[in-house]
C-alpha cells in the first residue's frame, strides 16, 4: 500500500523517472508510509489509443472514485 498505476501519454524515460520521484516524495510526506510500501507504475498509451484503452475502458467506469476528472476538482 499505495500502489499508484500512472496512465499518460508517452514521454522519455527521464521524465517519467522525475514524475515517478515527485509523486513517490508526495506520499512519504503526506500519506506517512515508509517507502517499502509505495509501488508506482507508469504506462505510456498512444493518444490514439487514449479513448478506447483509457478514458471509456477506466475512466467512465470509474468517475465516482475520480478526485480530479478532465482537471476539474470532483470534491469540495
Amino acid at each position: 500500500m499505495p500502489y499508484i498505476a500512472i496512465k499518460a501519454y508517452p514521454k522519455d524515460e527521464s521524465t517519467q523517472k522525475r514524475v515517478a520521484e515527485r509523486i513517490n516524495q508526495v506520499f512519504l510526506e503526506e500519506w506517512g508510509c515508509p517507502p517499502q510500501a509505495i509501488s508506482i507504475s507508469m504506462e505510456s498509451v498512444a493518444p490514439e489509443q487514449w479513448n478506447e484503452r483509457v478514458a471509456t475502458a477506466e475512466m467512465e467506469p470509474n468517475r465516482d472514485k475520480m478526485l480530479i476528472y478532465n482537471g476539474e476538482k470532483q470534491y469540495e
